[in-house]
C-alpha cells in the first residue's frame, strides 16, 4: 500500500493573490469553476477585495478550486498516487473530489450553496467561534455542556491535542469561553469566522443542505477516504453524502483523522492546497510523520525528489 496521504484544508487558508504564480498551470481550472458559479472565480482569488473573498460563500469555492487545480497538477506532475485522502471541514469536498466520488463541476456549486446556508443560518453578529489553546480535549466539552444553559456552544474542531475550537450564540460562548481560561487554558483566541460552524446552530443550513446534495450523482471511491464527523473511512455513496449533511452540525474529527492515517502506515502527509495550516496541526499530532505543502509548481518538484515511495 501507498504510504501516502493527501489532506486538503479549509477556510482560514486563502488570500488575495493566492496561486498568482501558477497562473498558466491552474487557469483551466479555475475558467471551470467560473463558468459553472456565473462569475469570475480568478478575478476574485486575485484582486479581491479581501472582504469579499472572506465572505464564506466565495471563500468556499475559492479554496476548493485552488485546492483541485494543484491537484490536478500533482497529477500531471507524476506525483504517486495517495492510498487515503482527508480534508478539514470544505476541504472533504476537495478530498471527494480528488477520489472521483463527486464531479469538480457539482463540487464547485455546492460548496458555493453550503457558504451561502451556513451564512445565513445565524444572524451575523450573533454567534461566533474561539479557539481554545492547552486545555485537554474531554475538559473543553465538560465546560461547554456547564455552558449549555447559557445558550448552544459546543465543539466544533478538534484541531490537535490541546487545540479545540469552540463554537456557539454569544452569550453561551463568552461563558465558556471566561471557563476556559479559569480552567487554565493557556490561550484562548476568538476567531474571525463570520458565523458559528460545525456545532447545532447550523442545523436550518444542514437541512437545506441536504436538500441540494440529493440532486447530486455520488460514486464509490477510487482510493480510502476519512470523513470528519467519525474519522471514519466510508465507502458507501450513501453514507458519504448523509456525513455531508450531519458534517455540517458535528465537530471536525481532524486529530482523529490524522492519527488513523499514521496507523494505516500513510507517514508521508501533502497537504493540497493554499498555506501550511494542516501541516502545523499534524506535526501536534505525530511528529512522526512527514508533511509537505504543494501549493506550487515548485513545491510539487521539490516533493517528488522528497518523497518515499
Amino acid at each position: 500500500m501507498s504510504n501516502l496521504a493527501f489532506v486538503f484544508p479549509g477556510q482560514g487558508s486563502q488570500e488575495v493573490g493566492m496561486l498568482a504564480d501558477n497562473k498558466s498551470a491552474v487557469s483551466a481550472t479555475f475558467n471551470e469553476a467560473s463558468e459553472a458559479l456565473g462569475y469570475d472565480l480568478w478575478s476574485l482569488v486575485q484582486r479581491g477585495p479581501t472582504e469579499r473573498l472572506n465572505l464564506t460563500e466565495f471563500t468556499q469555492p475559492a479554496l476548493l478550486t485552488a485546492s483541485i487545480a494543484l491537484w490536478r497538477l500533482a497529477e500531471m506532475m507524476s506525483v504517486p498516487a495517495p492510498a487515503i485522502v482527508a480534508g478539514h471541514s470544505l476541504g472533504e469536498y476537495s478530498a471527494l473530489v480528488a477520489a472521483g466520488v463527486l464531479e469538480f463541476n457539482d463540487a464547485v456549486k455546492l460548496v458555493s450553496r453550503r457558504g451561502q446556508f451556513m451564512q445565513s443560518a445565524v444572524p451575523e453578529g450573533l454567534g461566533g467561534m474561539a479557539a481554545i489553546l492547552g486545555l485537554d480535549d474531554d475538559k473543553v466539552v465538560a465546560i461547554c455542556a456547564e455552558s449549555a444553559g447559557q445558550g448552544v456552544v459546543e465543539a466544533a474542531n478538534f484541531n490537535s491535542p490541546g487545540q479545540v475550537v469552540i463554537a456557539g450564540d454569544n452569550t453561551a460562548l463568552n461563558t465558556a469561553v471566561e471557563a476556559c481560561k479559569a480552567a487554565g487554558a493557556k490561550r484562548v483566541m476568538p476567531l474571525s469566522a463570520s458565523a458559528p460552524f460545525h456545532c447545532s446552530l447550523m442545523k436550518p443550513a444542514a437541512d437545506q443542505m441536504r436538500d441540494v446534495l440529493a440532486d447530486v450523482a455520488f460514486k464509490a471511491p477510487r482510493m480510502k477516504i476519512i470523513q470528519n464527523v467519525d474519522a471514519s473511512f466510508h465507502e458507501s455513496p450513501e453514507d458519504i453524502r448523509d456525513n455531508l449533511v450531519k458534517q455540517m452540525c458535528g465537530a471536525v474529527r481532524w486529530t482523529e483523522t490524522v492519527q488513523l492515517m499514521a496507523a494505516q502506515e500513510a507517514d508521508q502527509l501533502l497537504e493540497c492546497g493554499p498555506g501550511k495550516v494542516l501541516s502545523g496541526l499534524n506535526r501536534r499530532i505525530d511528529k512522526s510523520l512527514k508533511n509537505f505543502n504543494i501549493d506550487s509548481e515548485e513545491a510539487i518538484r521539490t516533493v517528488l525528489t522528497e518523497i518515499r515511495v
